[in-house]
């Protein structure tokens, strides 16, 4: 689904933070003004069981693919296109290295989704993610930890690898290490968190994000979107 060729935006929308239908109609409806290609639907918490609500609201928007980006059992929908099949290599929990991987995989097998193997990379400080999955972050600084692991994920099999600075991150991954991840891997690389501003998304294309996540800034400001979209457009007629 992803590609290394070409850069490509995700809308992350959270159902615990976005699940009523006019916040939702107005999120996709400047994602598709913005021309963005993914959308993406999940969360580190649920504790209203939307998923099914808001995978229809937005398929009902929209021509996108919808992606789950799971935190648990309870945010799989048969109405989602594919999945993020997520395990957290950076953590040493294995609650989420594979114990939910295995209690999810015969309802995904039935579901017949997409499914997307994806190492899943927490860095920075503490975040909910973190938080939830009692795992501790890879430092910013510490790329060569960030290269060793993904190098790891694709050895393993992955198909993709995720570096998630967090949602509502400080400051987003930094350019030093998505340049080392990318020089390490040969699979596409998707890079979230702290993504707020047509510069830092640019400077993260340049280092070598094949994809980038946008999620909580657009709940602050959903025309972000548009500014975000616009580094990919302009990184992309500069590849071709």
């Amino acid at each position: 689904m992803f590609s290394r060729n070409k850069k490509s935006l995700a809308l992350l929308i959270d159902p615990e933070n976005t699940y009523q239908k006019e916040d939702l109609d107005r999120l996709v409806s400047i994602a598709n003004q913005a021309d963005i290609n993914y959308v993406f639907v999940g969360g580190s918490l649920v504790t209203h069981n939307h998923i099914d609500n808001v995978v229809n609201d937005i398929k009902a928007s929209t021509d996108l693919p919808v992606v789950l980006f799971p935190g648990g059992l309870n945010q799989i929908s048969t109405h989602a296109d594919a999945i993020l099949f997520l395990s957290l290599i950076s953590g040493r929990n294995p609650e989420f290295l594979i114990s939910k991987q295995v209690a999810a995989a015969p309802l995904v097998k039935k579901l017949g989704l997409e499914v997307i193997p994806t190492g899943y990379l927490l860095i920075g400080s503490t975040s909910s993610a973190s938080y939830m999955s009692n795992t501790t972050p890879i430092p910013y600084h510490k790329s060569d930890i960030a290269s060793a692991t993904a190098l790891a994920g694709e050895l393993m099999g992955h198909k993709a690898i995720y570096l998630d600075a967090g949602s509502g991150a400080s400051e987003p991954v930094r350019v030093e290490m998505i340049e080392e991840v990318k020089k390490t891997i040969s699979l596409p690389l998707i890079v979230g968190g702290g993504i707020t501003s047509f510069d830092t998304a640019y400077s993260a294309l340049e280092a070598g994000a094949d994809v980038l996540v946008v999620g909580n800034a657009t709940e602050k400001n959903p025309q972000v979107i548009v500014d975000i979209a616009g580094a990919i457009k302009a990184i992309n007629l500069n590849l071709a």
